[in-house]
């Protein structure tokens, strides 16, 4: 586990390698599990605020339940998380031709509609952040859905802090980011090099 500042970071972000491939999983975190997106506060006020945006980019389902619901709700476990529909779809998940799920935040985002990306829950993923009185734990949620994002990751030699630096950016800061950059690339010289 490395400390970085005020975060404990689990060594899987230098030991497992890791690269999306939508061409195979075809975006199933959006559309798998039992409840949806972790957010804050501010990001529920923020996708509220949008909404209007993104509202014709909405399945019929998703529409009524967030009329009816609201764009989020807690869990059974007390964590706020977007608001699903079939009991498992996000309701900002919307398909492509050819069945890949996408995220409306996200369409809106790159489309320069809004400056709000997605939750940093989603961005982040598949880190899981656990905030703790004074302190934030890092880990990787290992999941069988990703499990070809682990064999594109070896494949293409990416590991998961690699390909997740711009949303730990994001969300740490650049200083937090290159601390935790030079303790990978020491461990991996010292613990994971060949020879």
């Amino acid at each position: 586990m490395f400390q970085i500042q005020d975060t404990l970071v689990s060594l899987d972000v230098v030991e497992r390698f890791f690269c999306c491939d939508l061409e195979s999983c075809l975006g199933a975190c959006c559309i798998e599990g039992d409840a949806g997106a972790p957010i804050t506060e501010t990001e529920k006020a923020q996708i509220e605020s949008i909404l209007p945006t993104v509202w014709d980019y909405l399945l019929p389902r998703a529409q009524e339940e967030i009329k009816e619901n609201g764009v989020a709700y807690h869990d059974p476990e007390g964590e706020m998380v977007t608001s699903i529909i079939d009991g498992k779809n996000c309701v900002f998940s919307y398909f492509e031709p050819g069945g890949l799920c996408s995220c409306a935040l996200e369409r809106a985002y790159r489309g320069g509609l809004t400056t709000f990306r997605k939750p940093i829950s989603c961005y982040l993923y598949p880190l899981r952040i656990k905030q703790y009185d004074g302190y934030a734990a890092v880990n990787y949620h290992r999941w069988k859905i990703c499990k070809c994002a682990e064999v594109m990751g070896r494949k293409n030699g990416i590991r998961v802090y690699q390909f997740l630096k711009q949303p730990l950016i994001d969300r740490f800061g650049q200083e937090w980011y290159d601390e935790l950059a030079l303790n990978c690339e020491e461990y991996i010289k010292q613990y994971l090099s060949e020879g």
